[in-house]
């Protein structure tokens, strides 16, 4: 794969961030159509790009020339996008606290905390395939 594929509400993206534009484009496009209030458009996307640059970046170590995919769902006022990959995955349980003293100064480590700030309900699985997480927003 050597550019973005686009089929209904997913778009399939090889694991390169230069393609995060692509997702960017496609998830806010998406959600103006579901007649989404701009500040939550906005939540979506900053959470969307961060769990993608995680997919590229972390999950892709183990299976670097697999896609990432981002899939889109509305219903019932709610929108559910989930971003996969075929990386290694991650215990979430383990991850740093970036609210800790020794990980105020980090630049990195925050993806995750930021998206659960932003959005309604996230759900990590792990499993040998890969990793997916669903996040969910109410939009109306």
């Amino acid at each position: 794969m050597d550019n973005p594929v686009i089929t209904g509400n997913k778009i399939t993206i090889p694991p390169n961030l230069e393609y995060l534009a692509d997702v960017d484009s496609f998830v806010e496009g998406l959600l103006r159509g579901f007649e989404a209030e701009e500040s939550i458009v906005a939540d979506v996307a900053i959470s969307v790009s961060e769990l993608v640059n995680n997919a590229v970046i972390h999950g892709q170590k183990a299976a670097p020339d697999e896609a990432v995919v981002v899939e889109v769902e509305c219903n019932n006022g709610e929108v559910k996008i989930t971003v996969s990959d075929c990386g290694g995955g991650f215990d979430p349980d383990q991850l740093a606290d970036p609210l800790a003293d020794e990980n105020l100064m980090k630049e990195v480590g925050r993806g995750l905390f930021i998206v659960k700030s932003l959005m309604d309900k996230v759900d990590i699985n792990v499993s040998g395939n890969g990793t997916t997480v669903a996040i969910t927003k109410t939009i109306k």
